[in-house]
């Protein structure tokens, strides 16, 4: 799966957000100072040629909706850390977040459960 740029993926979860919708609709969901319509819609189109939102057309406006489902990309997206910064060893991802961040009891219960799975 290819990777998206920081701004595609801005744009992909507020496309995962409304689940269908005009650029327009995705503007309106932008918190903050909002990028030019034109802004938005160049990059919808590159998600569109990326494979990651279809659209459907109601004369000159589109509505465009997710063909990769966020689950997809978060898996895809933490097999990539995986391998790039813990040399996919899964125990060494999952003791670097045990230890950067304080996990408390019932979230080490909750993953001795699945790894005694």
């Amino acid at each position: 799966m290819q990777k998206l740029t920081k701004t595609e993926e801005d744009v992909m979860h507020l496309i995962w957000e409304i689940g269908r919708g005009t650029v327009s609709d995705l503007l309106e969901k932008f918190e903050g100072e909002k990028p030019p319509h034109s802004t938005v819609s160049s990059v919808v189109r590159i998600l569109e040629k990326k494979g990651f939102v279809g659209h459907k057309a109601y004369g000159k406006t589109h509505e465009y909706f997710p063909l990769v489902s966020k689950e997809d990309y978060g898996r895809s997206s933490l097999g990539d850390v995986l391998r790039n910064y813990f040399d996919g060893s899964v125990s060494r991802l999952v003791s670097h977040l045990a230890e950067g961040e304080k996990l408390s009891r019932s979230e080490v219960e909750d993953l001795l459960k699945i790894l005694n799975k």
